[in-house]
C-alpha cells in the first residue's frame, strides 16, 4: 500500500523572505534562535534574509553549523537556545543549517540522545513539543526546507536521518538569497537536487503524483543548472533551481537508492553530500538500468535528450561541464575504506528502495567504478 503525504507550508518567490516577520508574529515567536553559519553571515546573505525583522538580538545567533551537521553541534545549539531563553528557531543557510535547526528543534521538545530519534532505530522515539521552526534556504539543493528528516552525523559516527516530518512550521523560499552563491556551490547543491528527482523517480515505491513532480523538477534542474553556474545572477535560472530543489524534496517519501546510501556512508567522512551524489549518480544509474527501461525513456524526455541517449554519460558530461570532480580519487577518498563504506551503505534506509537488488560486493564495485 502506498502512502501519499505532502507536507509543509511554503512561501515561494522573489521577496518571500519578507514573510518571516509575519510568520514569527503569527506564531507568537518573539525571541527566536537563528541557526546559520559564518560563511552565510560574512557573505551578507543572513542580513538580507532577516531584513524584514523589526529587531534581532545578536546574542540569539548560533553560527556554529559544521559543513556536515553533527549531534554535538545540535547539543550546543540546544544549550544556546536554553541559555538565551529563545521561543522558536529560524534557520538561514544551506541544507546543513536547516538540518541542524531541525535537530535542535527535536531536542528542544525532549533532549534525549539524538540517536533515539534516528529513523534507523527500531524503537524510534516520537518527536513532540517542538518550538516553531522557520527555514530560509540559501542554496537550491538539499530540499531540507520541505524534507521529512534531518540528516545528521551521530555521536556514534553514523550519518543517518532524524525523522521529523512535522517540525518545520513554514518554509520561506526566496530565490534572491541564492543569487550570490559561488559557482562551485551552485554546481554541487544543484546536482544534489537533481539526484533527488532522479532517485525518487527511479524508486519502485508506487506514487504517480510524486513521479510527476520529480520529472518536472528534473526538467527544470537539468535545463537551468548550467545557466545558474555560468551566470550566477540569472534570476530565471535561480528561480527554477530553487523550485526544482523543492520538488525533489516533496518526493522524498518515495525513498532513494544506492546513490544516497553510498553518499550517506561516505559523507560520514566529511565529504560534501551534493558532490558525492553527483559522482555516484551516473554509476548507479548504469547499475540500475536493467530495472529502469521505461523510466529511462521518461527521464530522457524530461531532459530533452535524444531517445537513444546514454543517460549515465549525460550526467557525467554535465558534471564535467559545471566543474565538479571526476571521481572519488580527486576527493582524497582511500580505497582502503571501501569495505567499511559498503557495509555502512547496506544499513542505510535509502538502500531499501534501490530499484535493483544490491549486495556488499556490488557496493564495492560501484565505489571502484566511481573512483
Amino acid at each position: 500500500m502506498s502512502i501519499l503525504q505532502f507536507l509543509t507550508k511554503a512561501h515561494f518567490d522573489f521577496g518571500a523572505r519578507r514573510e518571516l516577520q509575519n510568520e514569527l508574529q503569527r506564531h507568537g515567536c518573539r525571541r527566536p534562535l537563528f541557526v546559520t553559519d559564518k560563511g552565510v553571515i560574512q557573505a551578507g546573505v543572513f542580513a538580507k534574509a532577516v531584513e524584514s525583522l523589526s529587531s534581532l538580538d545578536s546574542e540569539c545567533i548560533f553560527d556554529e553549523t559544521p559543513n556536515n551537521p553533527t549531534e554535538d553541534a545540535a547539543v550546543q545549539g540546544l544549550a544556546h537556545y536554553n541559555d538565551k531563553r529563545c521561543d522558536g528557531i529560524v534557520a538561514v543557510g544551506g541544507g546543513a543549517s536547516l538540518d541542524l535547526a531541525k535537530a535542535i528543534a527535536v531536542l528542544c521538545g525532549d533532549p534525549a540522545p539524538l540517536w533515539e530519534y534516528c529513523n534507523r532505530n527500531a524503537n524510534v522515539r516520537p518527536v513532540r513539543n517542538t518550538p516553531p521552526l522557520f527555514v530560509l534556504p540559501t542554496t537550491a539543493g538539499s530540499g531540507s526546507e520541505l524534507g521529512r528528516s534531518a540528516v545528521i552525523i551521530f555521536a556514534n559516527g553514523v550519518k543517518a536521518g532524524v525523522g521529523c516530518p512535522h517540525v518545520v512550521t513554514a518554509a520561506i523560499c526566496d530565490p534572491e538569497l541564492t543569487l550570490g552563491l559561488p559557482r562551485a556551490m551552485t554546481a554541487a547543491t544543484g546536482m544534489d537536487a537533481l539526484s533527488h528527482c532522479i532517485e525518487t523517480f527511479c524508486s519502485p515505491t508506487v506514487n504517480p503524483p510524486a513521479d510527476a513532480i520529480a520529472l518536472d523538477g528534473l526538467e527544470r534542474l537539468y535545463a537551468h543548472i548550467e545557466r545558474a553556474c555560468n551566470h550566477g545572477g540569472d534570476a530565471d535560472a535561480r528561480w527554477n533551481m530553487m523550485m526544482g530543489a523543492m520538488e525533489g524534496a516533496i518526493c522524498f517519501q518515495k525513498g532513494m537508492g544506492a546513490v544516497h546510501s553510498l553518499s550517506h556512508a561516505l559523507g560520514a567522512y566529511g565529504h560534501h553530500h551534493g558532490t558525492l551524489n553527483a559522482l555516484f549518480l551516473p554509476t548507479v544509474l548504469a547499475y540500475n538500468a536493467s530495472e529502469l527501461a521505461g523510466k529511462m525513456d521518461r527521464m530522457r524526455h524530461a531532459m530533452k535528450l535524444p531517445p537513444d541517449a546514454d543517460l549515465p554519460k549525460a550526467i557525467s558530461d554535465l558534471n564535467a561541464r559545471i566543474g565538479l570532480p571526476g571521481g572519488l580519487r580527486e576527493l582524497g577518498v582511500s580505497t582502503a575504506d571501501f569495505d567499511a563504506i559498503a557495509s555502512a551503505a547496506l544499513l542505510d534506509n535509502a538502500h531499501k528502495t534501490n530499484p535493483r537488488p544490491i549486495a556488499h560486493s556490488d557496493y564495492v564495485t560501484l565505489l571502484h567504478a566511481t573512483y
